[in-house]
């Protein structure tokens, strides 16, 4: 069926609600429009489906959530032996139409006899990672769109271990998703039933109180922060997301009672009204916090994102100015105070692992090197890090200290198996009054790493391409640098070459080949003469493509030049290349 057609069987059938017909009414003489909400369906990205909210196959809405979540029903009933008893649990976070999905999957799940564990209210998608090991269930499912804008919202699928679905357990799931072709035929049931039948059940403060205590316990040093946290000024903001409900009540209880949260982005908004994009990667969305910082004399400023798995820090130097860390910047810093502490206390063992993303700095292989803790490299997206914790926790050969992503993701600790903005506030702080107690800062300790270890600096640009046509030239444009791989990038020979999908390095220096261990992903990763580095794949979650750049040189000024050269000559390569395509 086209997307005429299948524009037009919504328009026409008494399964969709005259709202649903209405907006779609209002597009009729707009082709370009129904092509763009009907030529395909929301597809599965890195670990669920992320799309705009409104009317349509390629859009968010209450059908299509039922639908996904009726083949989430057939997977758990034809997969799996006790699935349907185990349960699944669900949050959500503060966008709109998030609470009414939620319980529209878990009242689809209810009419298909599986047990559901709903939030009352929005929670943190960590929380949700901790609630599915924590109650025991099959699975869960989160109701997020992370820290896209308002206009979107999303549905991500996790798993009895606490960690997204992976690409192959994916493929199952989207099979019997895709099996549906009738919406109609999505069960369902109403919800006063289904809780009189214990197949709904509401959950919240219990499984809150429980989250917060194992927070407290997997932290260092919390005698620290309990003696000396009042010493430390910290500006918290949630950008008016879930955050509000668990990173507060933390950093009291750890002892940080100097905390002031921004008041005008404490409460959940769905328009995010008080900033352009609710993501704490962009610094705009710190305007408030800065404010507040320079009015408290913070010395610490803390923003996670809408869903709470994202954090971001900024701290204050001796000028008085607040610098922002990025995500690999932070992560050198958790591995470096982890490693630091356990050594320390000799809890350090000989089987110590760190786990980072490929796009994810090497600066902390090298820092991990010293203390013989071996660092392993996953695909981009936490579940790949989720994955090989309970591989480690399965075989016990790894002791895990650490997992990171250079977009601000971080985990301590085995109670959940997705990035934590929470666990990651909470250390950041007791980092920062660790070394405030020594009369330094974290740019401090960051700038005595660097001294020793070289300068390392990465970057990321991202091309937005919308609709049909953009997802072609994506498309197109890898195809084309897998084709006809390039032997110099930026005026740089290229000296490896990692083809993810082809699951190949070459050595061109060489002129040999291996295979690379790795699920397969549409990724291409070139390493370049004179420790250059650069990634190219397609977002998972957004209409982008995404350029990885690293280098490191002996200092600042070097490295600064030489990642702008290297991003300049690229972006014209690339350029050049996707007006041809």
């Amino acid at each position: 069926m086209n997307y005429m057609s299948k524009y037009r069987d919504w328009l026409v059938s008494d399964y969709f609600d005259e709202e649903t017909k209405k907006e779609l009414e209002a597009i009729k003489d707009n082709e370009t429009e129904i092509e763009d909400r009907f030529y395909k369906n929301l597809e599965f990205g890195t670990g669920g489906m992320r799309g705009k909210m409104g009317a349509g196959t390629n859009r968010i809405n209450k059908y299509v959530v039922r639908k996904a979540t009726q083949g989430l029903a057939n997977y758990i009933i034809n997969y799996s032996d006790n699935g349907q008893d185990k349960g699944i649990v669900i949050a959500y976070d503060s966008r709109h139409n998030s609470p009414e999905f939620s319980l529209e999957a878990a009242l689809v799940l209810a009419a298909n006899g599986i047990k559901t564990y709903l939030f009352t209210g929005m929670r943190a998608t960590p929380e949700l990672s901790f609630a599915v090991r924590e109650l025991d269930a099959i699975g869960g499912i989160v109701i997020t769109a992370s820290h896209n804008p308002p206009e979107y919202n999303g549905y991500k699928l996790y798993w009895e271990d606490g960690g997204q679905v992976v690409p192959e357990q994916a493929r199952d799931i989207i099979a019997e998703i895709e099996e549906i072709d009738d919406f109609s035929i999505v069960k369902t049931m109403d919800e006063m039933e289904a809780v009189n039948q214990g197949l709904l059940n509401y959950i919240g403060s219990e499984v809150d109180a429980s989250y917060q205590k194992t927070l407290r316990g997997v932290l260092p040093e919390t005698g620290l922060a309990a003696e000396k946290g009042s010493d430390l000024s910290v500006v918290y903001t949630p950008l008016h997301g879930t955050g509000s409900t668990v990173v507060p009540q933390l950093l009291s209880d750890l002892g940080f009672s100097n905390l002031h949260v921004v008041k005008e982005q404490a409460d959940g908004d769905s328009d995010f009204s008080t900033v352009d994009s609710p993501n704490p990667e962009d610094r705009d969305a710190f305007e408030l916090a800065l404010k507040l910082a320079e009015e408290k004399d913070a010395d610490l400023i803390i923003a996670t994102d809408p869903d709470c798995d994202r954090m971001a820090p900024a701290v204050k130097d001796a000028a008085g100015n607040y610098q922002f860390l990025n995500g690999n910047e932070a992560g050198v810093l958790f591995a470096d105070y982890l490693l630091q502490t356990k050594k320390e206390a000799g809890t350090l063992g000989d089987n110590g692992v760190i786990v980072k993303s490929i796009v994810s700095t090497d600066m902390v292989a090298d820092i991990a090197a010293d203390y013989g803790v071996e660092v392993q490299d996953v695909l981009t997206g936490f579940k790949f890090i989720g994955e090989k914790m309970t591989e480690f926790e399965e075989t016990g050969d790894k002791e895990f200290i650490l997992g990171f992503e250079e977009s601000l993701g971080y985990l301590i600790g085995k109670y959940a198996r997705d990035k934590d903005a929470a666990v990651a506030a909470g250390l950041a702080a007791i980092m920062a009054l660790k070394y405030k107690e020594k009369g330094m800062t974290l740019l401090d300790r960051l700038a005595e790493l660097r001294a020793e270890y070289g300068y390392y600096l990465e970057d990321l640009h991202s091309i937005r391409l919308e609709g049909k046509e953009g997802q072609e030239i994506i498309t197109k444009t890898i195809a084309h640098l897998r084709e006809k791989s390039p032997e110099q990038i930026a005026g740089y020979n290229v000296e490896i070459a990692r083809d993810y999908k082809e699951s190949k390095i070459s050595y061109l220096k060489e002129d040999r080949e291996e295979e690379l261990k790795l699920p397969k992903s549409n990724v291409l990763q070139y390493v370049l003469q004179g420790n250059s580095k650069l990634t190219i794949r397609p977002s998972g979650t957004e209409p982008k493509l995404k350029f990885y750049f690293a280098v490191k040189d002996k200092d600042q000024a070097a490295a600064e030049r030489k990642l702008a050269e290297f991003k300049e000559k690229v972006i014209a390569q690339m350029d050049e290349i996707m007006e041809h395509v």
